[in-house]
């Protein structure tokens, strides 16, 4: 760990062996540690990932709760060219696999966060294919965006406020990865 903040560490709340649950590892809980107290800028970026997706799904839960029928119309500013109620009441929105989009997206921006918290501040010299992947599937994260962002233009002529917001924390997260992914790929050249 290159600076640490203030927190309690992980080893120093490790609970006794007894009881019904999972157990924890020296490893777990350096990975615990380092996305929670390492003060270096990879970590630091990583955790602005994890923020830029959560607030992405924030966005995608807001539009779920139109989709399901737990609100009856999603709140946007009354700026002309947003209309998320017609965008997401779409048939389209209910294409893939007859399910609202915003489950699929919430399940896939749950992967990307898990992608963002595994391993530790290393991960780049330990565990090189951790920020590849992690990169690759922010940049996919950032296409789909885009891809969806055109449809809503090209399509509907109107935009939900909450998917372009989840889109561009999609497009905000690709810049952050890429300094550890360069990190990886020079650990990867060096053992190759």
């Amino acid at each position: 760990m290159e600076r640490t903040g203030k927190g309690l560490r992980a080893a120093a709340i490790r609970p006794g062996p007894d009881g019904v649950g999972r157990g924890s590892s020296r490893s777990a809980e350096r990975v615990s540690d380092d996305l929670r107290l390492d003060l270096s800028s990879v970590m630091r970026r990583r955790r602005w990932v994890a923020g830029l997706t959560l607030l992405a799904s924030a966005a995608y839960g807001v539009v779920a709760a139109y989709q399901y029928g737990l609100l009856r119309h999603l709140p946007e500013p009354p700026w002309r060219g947003l209309d998320a109620d017609r965008v997401d009441a779409s048939g389209e929105a209910y294409a893939v696999a007859h399910t609202p989009d915003t489950a699929l997206a919430l399940a896939n921006a749950a992967i990307t966060l898990a992608l963002v918290g595994m391993g530790p501040a290393d991960r780049a010299a330990r565990q090189p294919w951790l920020p590849l992947l992690t990169a690759g599937k922010a940049a996919g994260d950032a296409a789909a965006g885009a891809w969806l962002f055109a449809e809503q233009v090209t399509k509907h002529r109107r935009l939900c406020g909450w998917c372009t917001l989840a889109a561009a924390t999609a497009v905000a997260a690709v810049p952050l990865t890429v300094p550890e992914a360069y990190q990886a790929w020079r650990a990867v050249r060096r053992h190759s």
